[in-house]
């Protein structure tokens, strides 16, 4: 199998059941979402075909089952139950096995059966309960359809000049691979059968888009002609025709009057006109639809359902569809256009590339360094070439930064499902929302965020919301909320997780790191509950004394923290007992080259990124409050941060110095250091080995000199004990009126 196709299945199908699982969940909370129905087809279609022409026919099996079944709900034969959804996710999740299966070993061996059976059963016995007779239910609809009008909608007469017009029913007995089976029939018809019209359009037919069968009008062939041309075909199962030739001669009765003198309203005239373009009931049914289904737009947008963009795109493309082959000329050439200019927007780019363009542009930036800080000042020329060698690389620099940055869409797109399952293994009603999925990250973070967030949502479901009857017995609605969103500031993504549930219990939290020796009831009694809520990032903490599938081992929220700390990252947490809890992620937006300040402690210097910094100033404005250095901003108080002190370098403090404020976002606190020297675009190098997880040092740099410089790490800084103390009682009417007093 080559190797490029290959990547290209496994890549579409994981896309393809992703949006597939979201539409499924729009169905199940609201069964009359016409738009998710659709979406879900056109997605198990392609699931179905992509697996059938690759020749994985058990993932193709389920898929055919899963869409036989949704089949039944869009006819409204069976209803939307919460059972029957949990067989259609379990069809889904085979198919996902399936896949990683075929990923894994090229091939499949897992044997749908038992699944399929499941799936069948519910659509024969469900079938059975609503219809008793599903295949004459069929036959009565047809029976029921007004043919005359049918052929007006499908045959242009306008550009027909025949006398006699035939109607065929024709169904095919078609594999799991149903356009194929339709566009193999629809080629082999006889080139003396003019097939003017057909319903669904033929587009959509090829597509595999028809029931049990689909409408041919046929112009100058009696209806015996055409049954017995058709019959025999590529897999006709049966073919039904019957003489429409009346509804071409009302067509014409109907089109003299409608030339006659204006004496009707423009009204009339478009309801009696006989023979309009076929663009224009097209955009009569449009608008029709667009008022029937008017509150149900509504609904949707304000339920905050994803995805109207793309419906909306389907929805035209399906009106383009719609027109007669005969009639494509501009208007086909329009679309041919418009495809080649949506391929060239974007291309897939092999991540091995993509990480050996960044290394290389790693390199780059740093030999620009070295370059800039080799030349003398006085050699004119070189440093005109150097400004230009510094323009292409920072626009290189950009580009590729940018081609690593990636929706977190990818990652979101994941977490309706589980937060779907999670709530009702547990017998809770959750309404999950999304909001800012097009922000942007760094692959890297991207791949790594993803574990951490689905420990935060399954800590949200499992221990924030409560069951619906204790909800209701607080006062609130049985059906919790449960948030997902981010937000670009400055360069860092905020990724916020926020529940209505019950809250965290600080008192538990307490007793809990007491047993686990984590710090005495001493020190937790004098925190304050905001402080004591970090200690459910501990290792092996955990509150809920039962063990279950979902929480209860103390392994997770550590993971949380450790993986956002190794991305330059911090997490946050807030509470409100009774009312629901918040987790706030920040994340920077990429990784490895990155801005940093120089500060000089001593004779050595140390890398402060310029993401964290606030405001730069002399020592003179550190004042002392409840017996703590502080800097005081805006009636906020930031605890100083003596670097000499809090990296252990052993030497004489200077009189003088520079304080650097970090933004209170990041970290509430200030930095003292003997001076600042220069800002200056770095690589940083994680800590590998031994140093990993040393308190205070994110990275190192290599800068032009060749020497290795420290990158800070703001936010595992040691602070003082006594500015710990300070934050917990400040009272800002404390504050000293002037400088003089601050310094007395």
């Amino acid at each position: 199998m080559d190797e490029e196709l290959y990547q290209a299945f496994i890549t579409e199908s994981e896309e393809s059941i992703t949006q597939l699982n979201n539409s499924l969940l729009s169905l199940e909370s609201n069964p009359d979402d016409t738009e998710a129905i659709d979406d879900i087809f056109r997605q198990a279609h392609t699931l179905k075909g992509n697996f059938g022409a690759m020749g994985f026919d058990n993932a193709a099996t389920v898929a055919h089952a899963v869409e036989d079944l949704l089949d039944e709900i869009r006819h409204e034969r069976l209803d939307v139950t919460a059972e029957r959804m949990d067989l259609v996710f379990d069809g889904m999740d085979l198919i996902v096995d399936i896949l990683h299966d075929i990923e894994e070993n090229g091939e499949s061996t897992i044997d749908p059966s038992d699944t399929v059976e499941e799936i069948r059963a519910a659509v024969e016995d469900g079938g059975d309960a609503g219809n008793s007779n599903p295949a004459a239910s069929d036959e009565a609809d047809r029976e029921s359809v007004d043919l005359g009008s049918l052929a007006a909608d499908c045959v242009d007469a306008d550009a027909l000049d025949a006398t006699t017009l035939t109607h065929a029913h024709v169904e095919l007995d078609a594999g799991q691979m149903k356009g194929v089976d339709a566009g193999i029939f629809l080629s082999s018809i006889p080139e003396d059968l003019d097939v003017v019209g057909a319903n669904p359009p033929r587009d959509a037919i090829e597509d595999g888009e028809y029931g049990d069968g689909f409408d041919l009008f046929v112009a100058e062939r009696d209806a015996a002609v055409v049954e017995s041309e058709l019959d025999g075909l590529w897999k006709v199962s049966a073919v039904e025709t019957t003489d429409v030739s009346d509804a071409l001669a009302a067509r014409d009765a109907t089109a003299t009057a409608s030339d006659a003198p204006a004496a009707d309203s423009d009204a009339d005239a478009e309801r009696d006109a006989s023979a309009p373009d076929e663009t224009e009931p097209s955009a009569d049914a449009d608008a029709d639809a667009a008022g029937d289904t008017g509150a149900d737009a509504a609904t949707d947008e304000q339920a905050g359902d994803d995805g109207s963009e793309g419906d909306a795109d389907g929805a035209e493309s399906t009106d383009g569809d719609g027109e007669d082959d005969a009639d494509e000329g501009d208007g086909a050439e329009q679309k041919k256009e418009a495809r080649s200019i949506s391929a060239v927007k974007s291309v897939r780019v092999d991540v091995d590339q993509l990480d050996e363009l960044h290394e290389l542009v790693e390199q780059l930036v740093t030999s620009r360094i070295k370059l800039r800080n080799a030349i003398d000042v006085g050699q004119t020329t070189a440093l005109d070439t150097l400004d230009e060698l510094d323009k292409i690389s920072s626009n290189l620099q950009n580009t590729v930064m940018d081609m690593r940055l990636i929706p977190l869409k990818k990652v979101f797109d994941k977490f309706p499902r589980l937060v779907r399952d999670l709530a009702r293994e547990q017998d809770k009603r959750v309404s999950f929302k999304v909001e800012g999925a097009d922000i942007e990250l760094d692959r890297t973070i991207l791949d790594e965020i993803s574990d951490p967030l689905m420990h935060v949502l399954r800590n949200a479901v499992d221990h924030g919301i409560e069951a619906p009857d204790v909800r209701e017995a607080n006062g609130k609605s049985r059906t919790g909320t449960i948030r997902l969103s981010a937000r670009r500031q400055h360069d860092t993504v905020i990724v916020t997780v926020e529940d209505d549930g019950s809250g965290i219990d600080a008192d538990a939290v307490r007793e809990k790191a007491i047993d686990k020796g984590v710090a005495t009831r001493e020190e937790l009694d004098q925190m304050p509950d905001s402080e004591v809520y970090d200690y459910i990032f501990h290792p092996g903490f955990s509150t809920n004394d039962e063990i279950t599938d979902v929480s209860g081992r103390g392994v997770g929220m550590d993971v949380v923290k450790t993986t956002v700390e190794s991305l330059d990252g911090s997490v946050s947490v807030e509470s409100d007992p009774g009312e629901g809890s918040t987790f706030n992620i920040r994340l920077p937006v990429s990784v490895a080259i990155i801005k940093v300040l120089f500060v000089q402690v001593e004779d050595r210097e140390f890398g402060v990124p310029i993401k964290y910094i606030d405001e730069i100033s002399r020592r003179d404005r550190v004042q002392t409050v409840n017996g703590a250095e502080v800097i005081v901003h805006e009636e906020t108080i930031f605890p100083l941060i003596r670097l000499r002190e809090a990296l252990e370098i052993d030497s004489p403090e200077p009189d003088d110095g520079m304080v650097v404020r970090i933004r209170p976002d990041d970290r509430q606190v200030a930095l003292h250091c003997d001076g600042v020297t220069k800002q200056e675009e770095v690589v940083v190098t994680p800590l590998q080995g031994p140093l990993s997880g040393v308190g205070g040092l994110s990275g190192t740099a290599v800068i032009g000199d060749g020497n290795v410089i420290p990158i800070l790490d703001v936010s595992t800084l040691q602070l003082p004990a006594d500015g710990e103390q300070a934050m917990r009682e400040f009272d800002p009417s404390q504050l000293p009126d002037t400088a003089e007093e601050a310094a007395d």
